[in-house]
């Protein structure tokens, strides 16, 4: 009887202790949590135009100028620089763009922000933005929302606008398939 107690009691200590030893130990959930936008939006749909993938920062408290400072490159975002990839040619802003990915920069400024395609990927922030490899620049329009905007969000709209908000400020860019290439 005691050997059989002795057996349990060190077959107990080895599971226990090798639940310890093999734990993984997760991350806990980032502050700015990465989300996508498509075009179209619908999961139904595979055969998309369109994909951004960005970080989601918060504004708690502070100023938008403080986070995005006017007339400065910012990443459109958090954590790393934002990336967009056209599945097919498109018309961004009114200018012509090949499909691919790239990444999304804004200088923000009073009455219109200026929205960038770079061909830098997989880039943290803005601290290696080089303006020589810009694709394409255009002037996004401005609005107000009647709502504060907590969180930064990014969403196509039915006619493949892109809407990208923070605070009481929405920022709107066209975009349109390339007939040309079609």
């Amino acid at each position: 009887m005691k050997k059989l107690i002795l057996v349990f009691t060190v077959f107990a200590f080895v599971l226990m202790s090798a639940t310890k030893t093999f734990a993984q130990k997760w991350k806990k959930m980032d502050i700015s949590p990465m989300d996508a936008a498509t075009f179209p939006d619908n999961w139904r749909v595979s055969d998309k135009v369109l994909k951004v993938v960005y970080g989601r920062p918060q504004l708690k408290g502070r100023d938008l100028e403080q986070l995005a400072p006017k007339d400065k490159v910012w990443r459109t975002g958090a954590n790393e620089a934002t990336e967009i990839t056209f599945y097919k040619d498109v018309l961004f802003g009114g200018k012509e763009v090949p499909s691919g990915t790239y990444s999304l920069f804004t200088i923000p400024a009073a009455g219109s922000w200026i929205v960038i395609l770079n061909s830098a990927r997989n880039v943290w922030g803005h601290y290696t933005y080089k303006q020589e490899e810009d694709v394409v620049r255009v002037a996004g329009v401005v609005s107000s929302s009647v709502e504060n905007i907590e969180v930064f969000s990014m969403v196509f709209e039915e006619d493949m606008t892109l809407k990208m908000g923070w605070a009481k400020v929405i920022i709107s860019v066209p975009i349109a398939l390339n007939s040309k290439k079609e």
